[in-house]
């Protein structure tokens, strides 16, 4: 390998980290902003995920609230058991 081999990969490799310079740069100034924007399109959420608990590789816990309500969901085995509720237990 003679010199002007050396000389480009040298030269390929710091335009390489460049590039990927330059695009975590822009992604550090300008997604920030998109991505408000973005969110700010959508509306608010009405349902938001408080809190999750592993039971046991299979299953876990799942605590929504849904409109001012929070509900407690068990999710694994490829079922889905909502904790009931009765008239008792609204606020």
């Amino acid at each position: 390998m003679n010199f002007l081999d050396l000389a480009r990969a040298i030269l390929a490799l710091a335009i390489t980290l460049g590039i990927i310079g330059l695009a975590a740069w822009a992604s550090r100034r300008y997604l920030p902003q998109l991505l408000a924007r973005i969110s700010a399109e959508r509306g608010e959420r009405r349902m938001t995920v408080v809190e999750t608990l592993v039971l046991d590789p299979a299953r876990r816990l799942v605590l929504v609230k849904i409109d001012d309500e929070e509900r407690l969901l068990i999710l694994g085995d490829g079922r889905e058991l909502i904790e009931p509720r009765g008239p008792e237990a609204a606020k």
